[in-house]
């Protein structure tokens, strides 16, 4: 084994159940490996001003029976050292200060990004690893692996939703739930699909940009339209609020008591997108003579410092573990995955995009059979709706509208449908009862355990 100094753990982000189970763990594999652990805390902020005061000594009896709690236990901020080049300096000089060799971050896409150009600043001075965090589930992982904290998130997302479906149905009432994800949707469709919300929004689905608001509000008041169809007036709808990032800014500055700069631009970031759609949606109904008790709510804030679920403290005590033991065995330079059951170093390199010059996000793919099924039970405008003309002509009576008028007003939502799912037109044949992929061809690679033989 290398000479090792020592190794730091940061946390950049916002925070994500499972974050001190990952600490827990990296901290006991390496201090029996014989190697000192300091906690850097709140995140990069402070070595990347050259402030090494804020630092903890972490020990296996400090750190031992933290994973079972929400939160960090090293503090976290989003403090960016990649934002000037005199930062990014300052953290490597900071580090090498702390006679630091080998750092592990923990963190979302935008940590991510900051440990790529550490590692690169460094030139091999510090070995650095990545582990991935966030609730939105958002980085650029194979589709069936989940970024921690994403579960427990969900997890508790769906507790509230199935709460507040009862209450809706109870009072005759709409909710409109702003779920967090600002660049993907995943947690809102995780938690959507799973609680079986009346219909879920999220940005994928919106495919001519910028979105205007009045496709959203229109969605909508279609599934309203349907709802009072057949004789509910309550419902829960579940949006994303990357939904808000990709609307157009000149619909928004239309709306009254926006938040505004200095040079009266919409401070997109303000934006109450809840509210916002809950009196855009009521003055729409109106025009119909229709109307509706809407309450909106956000959540995101209330799951993330959570304890984690079972899921998420396993998961993360694996991640640390793998985190640690890459680093102590000479590994550099990689976003650590578990793959069923496996470890596997995604080196930061496949990370890059090189259209953003960041790192890639995770989009929810709207052609998947996953996504196809949660579209399926929502109760929104769909294109089949407009082949049925009995069905139709229920829709138009509702909204006192002819039937040429309903689908003057209406059909246009349809244009962003994805295809139908055709299960028996797969492109993949069935395998053979009782074979598995690995014998039809698709074997895993298998050999050498990565932790024990890393990459330079």
């Amino acid at each position: 084994m290398t000479h090792r100094k020592r190794l730091a753990i940061l946390v950049g982000g916002g925070p994500a159940p499972g974050i001190n189970s990952v600490i827990g763990a990296a901290t006991i594999r390496a201090v029996l490996d014989g190697v000192e652990v300091l906690g850097l805390e709140d995140g990069f902020e402070w070595i990347m001003h050259g402030n090494i005061d804020h630092v903890k000594p972490l020990t296996i009896e400090g750190v031992s029976r933290i994973h079972f709690r929400g939160g960090s236990h090293i503090g976290i901020s989003r403090a960016n050292p990649t934002v000037a080049p005199e930062y990014l300096e300052n953290a490597v000089i900071s580090l090498l200060r702390l006679d630091v060799s080998d750092l592990i971050t923990i963190g979302g896409d935008d940590t991510a990004y900051s440990a790529m150009r550490l590692e690169e600043k460094a030139a091999g001075r510090i070995r650095v690893v990545h582990v991935p965090k966030s609730i939105d589930n958002d980085l650029d992982l194979p589709p069936s692996v989940d970024t921690f904290g994403y579960q427990t998130a969900r997890h508790l997302g769906v507790d509230i939703v199935k709460n507040l479906m009862v209450d809706a149905k109870t009072t005759s009432r709409w909710y409109y739930v702003i779920s967090m994800g600002r660049k993907a949707g995943h947690l809102a469709l995780g938690i959507g699909k799973a609680a079986g919300a009346t219909i879920t929004l999220i940005p994928e689905e919106y495919t001519q940009r910028p979105i205007k608001l009045k496709t959203i509000v229109d969605t909508l008041v279609g599934s309203i339209i349907k709802r009072l169809n057949d004789g509910r007036r309550d419902g829960v709808a579940v949006i994303a609020e990357g939904v808000v990032l990709g609307i157009d800014q000149q619909d928004l500055a239309l709306v009254e008591d926006v938040e505004r700069d200095a040079h009266g631009h919409v401070r997109i970031a303000e934006v109450n997108i809840g509210e916002i759609l809950k009196k855009a949606v009521q003055e729409r109904l109106g025009q119909f003579g229709l109307e509706s008790t809407i309450v909106a709510k956000n959540i995101g804030y209330e799951l993330r410092c959570a304890d984690p679920i079972p899921f998420d403290m396993e998961y993360t005590r694996d991640l640390g573990y793998c985190a640690a033991k890459w680093l102590l065995g000479g590994g550099n330079g990689v976003l650590v995955s578990v793959q069923a059951g496996n470890f596997v170093p995604l080196p930061f390199a496949q990370l890059h995009d090189h259209e953003t010059g960041r790192a890639r996000v995770r989009m929810v793919d709207i052609l998947s059979t996953r996504y196809a099924i949660a579209r399926r039970y929502m109760i929104r405008i769909r294109r089949d709706d407009f082949e049925d003309a009995h069905e139709l002509a229920k829709f138009a009576a509702t909204a006192g509208l002819s039937l040429q008028e309903f689908r003057e007003q209406f059909e246009y939502l349809i244009q962003d449908e994805p295809p139908a799912l055709e299960l028996g037109n797969q492109h993949a044949a069935a395998l053979p009862l009782g074979e598995t992929a690995e014998e039809a061809g698709g074997a895993p690679h298998r050999g050498r355990d990565p932790l024990e033989s890393p990459a330079g």
